[in-house]
């Protein structure tokens, strides 16, 4: 083969944040073409956001979703509401769209129903939003560049948002102080904020988000050690980083990482770490949690 053969080598991964008045509804934006890599597979590890992906030039392959009873498949479009285990997606060496980090709690203003609905699944995302999930792609991959995609969104989001006033204050309030907290405040000490029961707080933080407050609690930790492993510059010590993020000791944030990645942490890190960079796109993000959803 010669160097005229070679396929050429593409490595894009753009981020933005999204206009002002969407800040309520959406974390960033992550943009992401590749080509003339070697073949991969990445974890689509679980997040504090609803995952919203729209492919540019060739589908987003799902090789195992969170639900294992899920069936595999390749996605043009996909929303993912929140889960506690990892899903599996590949490439062949080409992968190229735009990512949009959807707050839970902005489901109903955004995408007309509760993020518990998409709990632990993944699906078409003109199953949920129709017709304007496929012009809305259709207008990114004639875009020109990244700020004109970005800036579409911004158009096609903000004539999409509603504010919702079905969301009780009571769980916007739970969720801000999850988040704040690192994911370290107890059910009881929740509830005792909000003046629900622990039963009944439980109930309706499942209904809305899909997950229960100790699930969201595991993630939120889980989400920010990730991060904080995978930061530029040296590592940190393990021992360190569960100290930081409020595991008991190294131990506990080995089993939770176990447990939520389907990995150890050195083996995430090597395989899919900043060095690797072998995928852009799917629940990547800043180092850092973004600003919490308020109403």
């Amino acid at each position: 083969m010669t160097q005229r053969d070679l396929p050429e080598l593409v490595d894009e991964a753009v981020r933005a944040r999204p206009a002002a008045a969407l800040r309520p509804y959406v974390a960033w934006y992550s943009g992401y073409r590749q080509r003339g890599l070697a073949p991969a597979v990445h974890r689509g590890l679980p997040s504090p956001y609803l995952t919203f992906i729209l492919t540019l030039d060739e589908p987003l392959t799902v090789a195992g979703h969170p639900d294992p009873a899920q069936p595999g498949g390749d996605y043009a479009t996909l929303l993912g509401g929140l889960h506690t285990s990892p899903a599996l997606i590949t490439h062949d060496g080409r992968q190229s769209g735009v990512q949009i980090a959807v707050h839970p709690l902005a489901a109903r203003a955004l995408l007309g129903l509760p993020a518990g609905e998409l709990a632990g699944a993944d699906v078409p995302a003109d199953a949920v939003l129709g017709r304007a999930s496929g012009r809305l792609q259709e207008e990114l991959q004639q875009a020109a560049d990244w700020p004109e995609r970005f800036a579409a969104l911004d158009g096609a989001l903000l004539r999409a948002a509603h504010p919702s006033g079905r969301v009780p204050p009571e769980l916007v309030r739970a969720w801000r102080e999850l988040r704040r907290s690192g994911g370290s405040l107890s059910v009881a000490a929740l509830a005792q904020d909000t003046g629900w029961s622990s039963r009944h707080l439980q109930e309706r933080f499942r209904r809305e988000t899909g997950l229960t407050p100790k699930a969201a609690a595991r993630v939120i930790r889980f989400d920010r050690a990730r991060r904080l492993l995978a930061a530029p510059g040296p590592a940190p010590r393990l021992a360190e980083l569960a100290v930081r993020c409020g595991y008991f000791d190294q131990a506990h944030l080995a089993r939770e990482f176990r447990a939520l990645a389907g990995c150890a942490p050195s083996v995430w890190l090597a395989e899919e770490g900043p060095d690797a960079a072998k995928f852009r796109n799917v629940q990547g993000g800043p180092a850092v949690a973004a600003p919490e959803w308020e109403s």
